[in-house]
């Protein structure tokens, strides 16, 4: 994510980006004092922990995810503040328990079901503590994030890159079929986020996915009618996969602020290269 944002705002903006070998998020000191010498105008911060099940598995890795995911977003709000600088983060569908059935706008509770979302969450909470105060900040919810892959060591493959390798090797991918929400293009979401901090609109929390909700066992079967229709796909229940942590059945956040972003379907054939 953080390439595509780069790339983005590059046009027409100074603009410096650090990755993890050049600043440790979780150092408070640090970030006081890189961020307060330079001044921007803008923070945007792409760093998160999101090793779901590890989190949720080990408490020497939910230990980790609380400083990436919550005292990292603190200490930038902080600064922000200081300097008078505009901060943008991310967030997750995991701050939802996924039992609303209509999906999840801006202003409704959130009320996470794993280590992991609640991380995220607490995150959130230390960035509204701050807003009362003076703190300018878009907190943007996302979620299944899909994209270029990051040019970091720490940089996952995402769900489609997962389910084409599987593709490679076997004739028949087993997907779960009980969990819904929506994708998001990176590419899109960098060029929405600064859409969103060039428009003047307010700030707040703002809900940011690509169209067309779906299930993860949906996505795949879009993915292989573009790029091998000869590979089958079955779905499967969630219970079949034993995972550490709880994921919301239906997590599907509504974008009720901003326009909506393209069909996830029509990001993927560019991704493809279709």
């Amino acid at each position: 994510m953080g390439v595509q944002l780069i790339k983005v705002f590059a046009e027409g903006n100074e603009v410096l980006g650090w990755d993890r070998s050049e600043v440790d998020i979780t150092d408070r000191e640090l970030i006081l004092k890189k961020v307060g010498e330079i001044k921007p105008e803008l923070v945007i911060n792409a760093a998160a922990y999101n090793a779901v099940d590890k989190c949720e598995d080990s408490d020497e890795e939910y230990d980790i995810a609380k400083k990436i995911n919550i005292d990292g977003p603190k200490y930038l709000a902080e600064i922000c503040l200081k300097i008078g600088a505009t901060l943008v983060h991310y967030s997750t569908n995991y701050v939802f328990d996924g039992k609303k059935k209509s999906g999840y706008k801006e202003t409704d509770e959130p009320k996470s079901i794993n280590r992991y979302g609640k991380t995220k969450l607490h995150g959130e909470t230390r960035i509204l503590e701050l807003s009362g105060q003076g703190l300018k900040w878009y907190l943007i919810r996302t979620s299944k994030l899909f994209g270029p892959a990051g040019m970091s060591e720490m940089s996952k493959p995402n769900f489609f890159d997962i389910m084409l390798e599987q593709g490679r090797n076997k004739p028949i991918v087993e997907v779960v079929d009980d969990e819904a929400s929506c994708f998001t293009y990176t590419p899109d979401l960098a060029k929405a986020t600064r859409d969103l901090t060039e428009s003047g609109g307010g700030y707040g929390i703002y809900h940011l996915t690509n169209g067309g909700f779906c299930t993860w066992y949906e996505a795949a079967v879009e993915l292989f009618k573009l790029a091998n229709p000869k590979i089958k796909v079955l779905p499967i229940s969630g219970d079949k996969m034993p995972r550490a942590a709880k994921r919301p059945e239906y997590s599907v956040l509504l974008n009720t602020k901003l326009p909506r972003l393209r069909d996830y379907r029509e990001a993927l054939r560019e991704y493809l290269g279709k």
